[in-house]
């Protein structure tokens, strides 16, 4: 089971499974992906059920499992959960929202049951940005605490950031704030417009662009691992730095024959992502009521785990496979050289053009293909 990312064929198996284990949660982001609710949903996958999902996804070549919510600490079996999955061999971690609910107890718990890495979402570095983001006032500080305590643990600490038009001006004191609170990766998400994300924060596609070159020098001193989310288009970013900087003629190389498995993990340069992982491509989320959807940002529903297998819909389900056939996405994203590590977010895409086949709408690169002109006779 397991084994090195890059050998997964993301048609059978994904590379990491998010599984929403409740919607409830305390805070009122005003980005928030599921429009959290104060209390569980009745409807939501029972203790039994939830034994029988980690078992499913197991045998899906053991993929990374990561809790999430609304607030994953909500749910009352949240450890039994993950004490199950970790004695099974998984590798899991979790996103809980920085409130009351995360008590030292709490942390101390999932030290001893193995829990791989503890995930807190900061979204400014400071309270007046991050509490507006989060909806809640005291939200900066509580984080804040909570992550102290963390480190006294020496618990392996991710924090997550939405990157938009909130906080675009403090990403500099954000990566010193990430230095200084010993994070071992800060986790990049560039807003999708979906649930009460709105369109217009989200940055232009230049701004994008720039966050992307930022992101990409910082990387070589960062005392962390960066990683981006519905950010597909950093990946091309970081292999046209590299290919600068090694001095590659990249006008004769088809990407097609390059950006295969092994040189997509050697560009990305994040020491993670093994190809291009995208939504429904190595990558899937349950819902808290059993829902397999691409991503927690897509919200289509390939089947539920109560009717199907989760391996039957994530390799047979329609939109699953055609997520997972970049040749098939249309206009610039389908002809372009980077699509087999880009491919562009899907989920974006379908927020804003209701077509999930459809253009990356903030990538500024124009692909080599549609560049060339047309030779006059």
């Amino acid at each position: 089971m397991g084994g090195h990312p890059a050998s997964i064929d993301f048609n059978e198996n994904p590379y990491i499974v998010i599984w929403e284990v409740t919607r409830a949660c305390q805070l009122k982001c005003v980005h928030c992906r599921a429009d959290a609710q104060n209390k569980p949903d009745p409807l939501e996958l029972t203790p039994e059920e939830g034994i029988k999902l980690i078992d499913q996804i197991y045998e899906m070549n053991n993929p990374m499992l990561v809790f999430t919510g609304g607030d994953c600490m909500m749910r009352e079996d949240l450890f039994d959960l993950a004490d199950y999955a970790i004695k099974k061999g998984m590798r899991v971690s979790m996103t809980p929202s920085a409130t009351d609910n995360v008590t030292k107890e709490k942390m101390e718990r999932a030290k001893e049951v193995g829990l791989s890495r503890w995930a807190f979402s900061l979204d400014g570095p400071t309270p007046e940005i991050h509490d507006h983001f989060r909806g809640t006032p005291g939200s900066f500080d509580l984080t804040i605490e909570k992550v102290r305590y963390l480190n006294e643990l020496n618990m392996p600490l991710q924090l997550n950031t939405v990157i938009s038009r909130y906080n675009y001006d403090y990403l500099e004191q954000m990566a010193e704030l990430m230095k200084e609170l010993k994070v071992v990766m800060w986790y990049i998400f560039l807003l999708v417009p979906t649930g009460r994300g709105q369109l217009d924060a989200c940055l232009t596609p230049a701004e994008h662009e720039k966050v992307f070159r930022w992101l990409y020098e910082l990387s070589k001193t960062a005392p962390y691992d960066i990683k981006t989310t519905a950010a597909q288009h950093y990946r091309r970013v970081v292999f046209q730095q590299k290919a600068r900087e090694n001095m590659v003629q990249m006008g004769e190389i088809r990407y097609e024959d390059t950006l295969t498995k092994d040189m997509a993990s050697v560009i990305d340069g994040l020491k993670r992502a093994p190809k291009g992982v995208n939504d429904g491509n190595g990558f899937v989320f349950i819902s808290h009521t059993g829902d397999v959807m691409p991503s927690g940002l897509l919200p289509l529903v390939g089947g539920n785990v109560r009717e199907k297998s989760l391996a039957d819909i994530y390799r047979n389900s329609p939109v699953f496979k055609d997520l997972r056939s970049p040749d098939k996405y249309k206009g610039k994203c389908g002809v372009c050289e980077f699509r087999y590590v880009c491919g562009g977010s899907r989920s974006r895409t379908y927020a804003v053009t209701g077509d999930y086949m459809g253009s990356e709408p903030f990538c500024v690169y124009i692909p080599e293909a549609m560049r060339k002109k047309t030779p006059t006779v």
